[in-house]
């Protein structure tokens, strides 16, 4: 038991604003309904928001894995345009650069004359192969590359090659995001693997603005290959079980009441609803733990 649900629980207890109602023993066994009333300044407080039953997209999906890897059109490898010396060096791995930057200043061999080594791009110093007093040939000096966007690349295996293809939209499993930041794109190519392997390359270009994502990085990725409209459903945090039912929690006024629903496909997020509630009805989708918690204590202490 976590330490948001002891303090919420206390809290809903020790103020005294919760209030059961107990339904006889047939009731109990018949209908399988247990109410409990709490004030709507009460269920704010502990966080106990509601929804709206109605239709809802779901989707089916696989998952797949693969690695982070810097875009090409994003990466530079940087070389003088005459050999010479390096005079001197301006940057050095790490450094963060924008397009115009100096990065290194060159005296030609042949006119002797100085000449600066800008940066193409603007990103991150990643490789630096130049120093003071070195002679530049054809060798790349400093590579620059730029992590605002990544590409994943899934590898997609012979069992699900069939069911993959450009345009569907994945989502990046534990990231470190925080919900409602996931990281979410569109496969833009699906290629093949490399030499003698079974499998195909999936390729989604990854955003990243705030650089917490790193090429070389290892990923999974929820891929949604099919959805479909169900005409009731409710969010997968709602249902909690009693009495050995799964159900939900509906909401009339200040008045909680559980109702057994039995349930049909689902995702990660909602699951469809074929029968126990209709459209249209409120129903806790957040914290329904602590309804259940204080109906189960209730009713506990009744029996005694």
């Amino acid at each position: 038991m976590n330490n948001k649900f002891v303090l919420s629980l206390m809290a809903i207890l020790t103020l005294g604003l919760i209030n059961t109602a107990y339904p006889s023993d047939s009731e109990h066994h018949l209908e399988h309904e247990e109410t409990t009333k709490i004030t709507e300044e009460l269920a704010n407080k502990n966080g106990i928001n509601t929804g709206i039953t109605g239709p809802q997209k779901l989707h089916k999906s696989i998952i797949s894995y693969g690695r982070l890897t810097t875009a090409p059109e994003k990466t530079s490898h940087v070389r003088a345009r005459f050999a010479g010396i390096i005079k001197s060096v301006s940057v050095t791995i790490g450094d963060q650069v924008s397009t115009g930057d100096l990065l290194a200043i060159v005296e030609s061999n042949e006119s002797l004359k100085q000449y600066k080594v800008i940066a193409p791009i603007t990103g991150t110093i990643i490789q630096r192969h130049a120093n003071a007093g070195e002679m530049t040939q054809n060798q790349v000096l400093f590579s620059i590359a730029d992590f605002q966007s990544l590409w994943a690349e899934l590898r997609i295996f012979p069992q699900q090659q069939a069911l993959i293809e450009p345009g569907q939209r994945i989502k990046l499993l534990n990231n470190g995001e925080t919900p409602g930041n996931t990281k979410e794109s569109i496969i833009e190519h699906v290629l093949p693997g490399p030499e003698n392997t079974a499998y195909t390359i999936a390729r989604a270009k990854i955003p990243n603005d705030d650089s917490k994502l790193l090429p070389e990085l290892m990923i999974g990725a929820k891929i949604d290959i099919a959805e479909f409209t169900t005409a009731l459903a409710v969010k997968n945090t709602a249902l909690q079980t009693m009495d050995s039912q799964l159900g939900i929690f509906t909401k009339a006024e200040d008045t909680y009441t559980f109702k057994p629903v039995t349930i049909g496909r689902s995702d990660n997020q909602f699951s469809e609803v074929i029968s126990g509630v209709a459209a249209g009805v409120e129903y806790v989708t957040e914290n329904s733990y602590l309804i259940k918690a204080d109906i189960e204590k209730s009713e506990a202490e009744h029996e005694h």
